[in-house]
């Protein structure tokens, strides 16, 4: 090894280590005990694929990738719409722009577990209760207690705490747009819904891609709001796959099987976010 380049390689050495200690090697693991029938106890045995089958054939399993993909797919898309509006906003010349900014931030930084138990008082107390001193029947009663109703729930408690983050990057991309554009735009007489269409978002498509590919990922992956909410109540309608995944492995005896479970996720997950990041980046323009 080149003198010149040792330094560097002792720098990266200690987080490679940390690295493969703590992600690489677990998952590696994780991997050889999807092949067995381990319960996460006592002696094992090599099974070959038997638990990737039975994946597929249980209807547990369907039902909560299901929900999360629906979940996913509803909230990502929510996240983006409501982040670019915010973030058009709080771009424009207003008063306190920069105090306001400040304030929208704040969801991002409070613990998803305190977020969740405090909206789990108001659907089941504070909004029922005012609903009933209005009159107001449809929202009389706890939507998390409803099979069909309980993942609006989630999904507004957890729009609201991502939109934060994606509202910060759209603002970082709406940055660096040269104000001259926008005034040949206003000469060519755009007004503002073409100068948002055909100037603002062609040039904040990277930023669009990074803010999809992130938030359907964090979203496939949705496991603390629900924990804190619903438990993946009622009966069964919230559970996604990771609290299956978490619930199976350790406490249902099932370590080796949702060991398999999780590899597939793994898997459907790295293709989602490779198919999203192919298709958007596509439409991407360089300025």
């Amino acid at each position: 090894m080149k003198r010149k380049t040792m330094p560097y390689f002792l720098m990266a050495a200690p987080a490679l280590a940390l690295f493969f200690l703590f992600h690489t090697y677990p998952l590696l693991q994780g991997i050889f005990y999807s092949f067995t029938d381990w319960k996460g106890y006592g002696d094992w045995d090599f099974v070959g694929f038997k638990n990737y089958l039975n994946v597929f054939q249980d209807k547990r399993a369907w039902d909560a990738y299901l929900f999360t993909f629906k979940f996913a797919v509803v909230s990502t898309i929510l996240v983006n719409v409501i982040s670019i509006i915010v973030a058009l906003g709080l771009n424009a010349k207003i008063k306190f722009r920069k105090s306001l900014r400040a304030v929208y931030f704040m969801p991002n930084i409070l613990s998803i577990l305190i977020i969740g138990f405090i909206f789990n008082f108001i659907f089941a107390h504070f909004l029922p209760d005012m609903a009933k001193s209005l009159g107001f029947e449809a929202l009389s009663k706890n939507i998390l207690g409803d099979p069909d109703l309980a993942w609006i729930g989630i999904v507004i408690v957890s729009v609201w705490q991502a939109v934060a983050f994606n509202t910060i990057l759209y603002l970082a991309g709406l940055q660096t747009i040269p104000s001259d554009l926008y005034e040949a735009a206003v000469i060519d007489g755009a007004g503002k819904w073409k100068m948002f269409w055909t100037v603002t978002f062609p040039l904040i498509a990277p930023f669009f891609t990074i803010n999809m590919v992130l938030a359907m990922k964090n979203f496939l992956m949705v496991f603390d709001q629900i924990m804190a909410m619903t438990g993946g109540g009622p009966g069964t309608s919230t559970e996604s796959i990771s609290l299956l995944i978490y619930r199976g492995g350790f406490s249902g005896g099932e370590f080796a099987y949702q060991s398999a479970n999780a590899v597939i996720y793994f898997i459907i997950i790295l293709v989602v976010s490779i198919a999203q990041i192919k298709f958007l980046q596509k439409r991407e323009v360089e300025l």
